[in-house]
């Protein structure tokens, strides 16, 4: 069974919400790098019953949210700074359900934030994002060291004091 789950998240007709899809396809078509990658699509939550099965390690879950930052910035959110912060996504249920179903089933969850800038249907990646889809591919080819991307929490109060 695979230790190491990318689980990405999104719609391929709604903008920047498309990061994840392509992310998914990079990966699936780049060399192997070690994690079992599942495109959840819109409805992220119909892949959790293959996810249980799986029992990995961990799973990181990578999908479009708007925190209120720079166009295309990667932030670590927990399901609490889905909750607390009203922070918007576009699938289906509640992204703290997917992520608390995700925490019975995996050693460890890791949400990582991609800030939008239009998700309008049928407007394609703004560049910003595309760039951030990139370097998340780098990212995980090069073995997911994923701490290096700030808490949203931590990225918010240090905005927030200056």
């Amino acid at each position: 069974m695979p230790d190491k789950v990318l689980l990405t998240v999104g719609s391929v007709l709604r903008g920047d919400d498309a990061l994840g899809p392509m992310l998914a396809k990079m990966m699936v078509d780049g060399p192997d790098t070690g994690w079992t990658v599942i495109d959840g699509g819109q409805t992220p939550e119909d892949e959790l019953r293959t996810i249980r099965r799986m029992v990995p390690e961990v799973v990181v879950v990578v999908d479009a949210a708007d925190m209120g930052l720079e166009t295309g910035a990667i932030r670590r959110l927990t399901a609490a700074d889905v909750a607390e912060s009203f922070l918007i996504t576009t699938h289906a249920l509640p992204m703290t359900f997917l992520l608390d179903q995700l925490n019975q089933s995996a050693g460890n969850v890791v949400f990582l934030g991609v800030q939008p800038e239009d998700t309008t249907f049928f407007n394609p990646l703004t560049s910003a994002v595309k760039r951030a889809v990139e370097e998340l591919y780098d990212r995980f080819a090069d073995g997911g060291n994923l701490e290096t991307y700030p808490l949203y929490k931590q990225a918010t109060s240090d905005k927030n004091s200056r």
